[in-house]
């Protein structure tokens, strides 16, 4: 009844954005599409590239394609909606339009948060057992992996997106942001959301800072393997992938914890915006960077494809 009132009453929400600031709205449209242009173009790479050399058939780099299609998906569900507002005056998205659209962001946001534990795991069991890494990560154990992180991820999102349209918004309908997003939403509300707050922070802290804990806790593990290896080659090939790895999890969870750790009434709505557009626009485009850049496996695999290499 609630979802219908809200539904029927206004029928669509208004994005306001970057709005305050429209002299900046130009210069966000072009920096924004050339940072969605490079996650389209680096995610894209590191999927085809993994599925074209048989070299990178490994646990390592299919979750790391799982990775990319997420961000991929991740950007493409909030990206072109902000880059049509910010390039014509009408900032409008309908109702179900907006719906769909944080059910996805959440769904892919959780999700992304499940994988990066999964890969955390996958480079603790390279480093720390390293006779028993193929019989841990079986393929078929890999795809079990990845698949409860989509699914979690989903179905999650699924209950929190249901519990954050169902408060009454009483005809309220300027979203002061650039995407739909819970902690916006729920500023929408006229009635007390207290009760909303507090599902948004159990739900924050069982998606966030347990995976977080759980990342962390695999590389003090993997940090204490290392400091008793002999080998210089093998620290250097520890650190390329597990600092690239910690790169991007500090790259995403920061902001996602500035965001959703504290109580939406006690955020700026300003500060906020640019903050979400860390982790949705610049984040996505540099985890290829931080992947591939100083990534001989990848150097290998792409002089293999363009034929500059045999064996």
């Amino acid at each position: 009844m609630m979802m219908e009132k809200n539904a029927s009453s206004e029928d669509f929400f208004i994005l306001l954005g970057f709005s305050n600031w429209p002299h900046l709205e130009v210069v966000l449209f072009v920096v924004i599409l050339i940072f969605y242009l490079m996650t389209l173009t680096g995610n894209l790479f590191i999927i085809i590239l993994s599925y074209l050399d048989s070299h990178l058939h490994t646990p390592m780099y299919f979750f790391l394609s799982n990775l990319s299609f997420l961000d991929l998906c991740y950007t493409t569900s909030s990206i072109p909606q902000l880059l049509v507002n910010l390039w014509g005056p009408e900032k409008t998205i309908s109702y179900a339009g907006c719906m769909i659209q944080l059910y996805f962001v959440l769904a892919l946001g959780i999700a992304e948060c499940v994988l990066l534990v999964v890969m955390s795991y996958d480079r603790y069991a390279a480093v720390c057992r390293p006779l028993h890494y193929t019989v841990l990560m079986h393929p078929r154990f890999c795809r079990l992996l990845a698949a409860a992180s989509w699914v979690s991820g989903f179905t999650i999102s699924a209950l929190h997106s249901s519990f954050t349209f169902w408060i009454s918004l009483c005809g309220h309908r300027l979203v002061d942001h650039f995407f739909c997003e819970v902690p916006a939403l729920l500023r929408l509300s006229c009635v007390d959301i207290h009760a909303n707050e507090l599902i948004l922070m159990v739900m924050s802290s069982i998606f966030v800072l347990i995976p977080l804990i759980l990342i962390l806790t695999s590389y003090g593990a993997i940090a204490w393997a290392v400091l008793s290896m002999q080998s210089t080659t093998g620290l250097q090939k520890v650190f390329g992938t597990c600092g690239a790895h910690l790169m991007v999890v500090s790259l995403f969870f920061i902001p996602v914890m500035c965001i959703y750790l504290q109580p939406p009434s006690e955020n700026s709505p300003d500060q906020g915006k640019f903050i979400a557009l860390f982790y949705t626009v610049v984040t996505p485009s540099l985890n290829p960077l931080i992947y591939t850049l100083r990534n001989k496996d990848v150097r290998r695999a792409v002089k293999r494809l363009m034929g500059w290499e045999w064996g």
